[in-house]
């Protein structure tokens, strides 16, 4: 299920930073599971990529008005 932007703006940036390692983690494990021939559901790679990069986008902006 992917996490919608919405829902991590809401959040506070020390969540979002934990949630981040949080998807790092999951990333590192299902690319091990690639690699040994175990991985099942291949769309979860994208989604978590994606899920990632959501985060980043969100904790930039919310660095850019704290600048501000």
């Amino acid at each position: 299920m992917a996490v919608k932007a919405e829902e991590l703006r809401g959040k506070s940036p020390d969540q979002l930073r934990d949630n981040l390692v949080a998807l790092k983690k999951e990333a590192f494990n299902l690319r091990f599971q690639q690699a040994t021939g175990q991985l099942e559901n291949t769309s979860r790679m994208n989604a978590i990529r994606k899920d990632v990069a959501r985060i980043k986008t969100v904790l930039t902006q919310k660095a850019a008005e704290a600048a501000k």
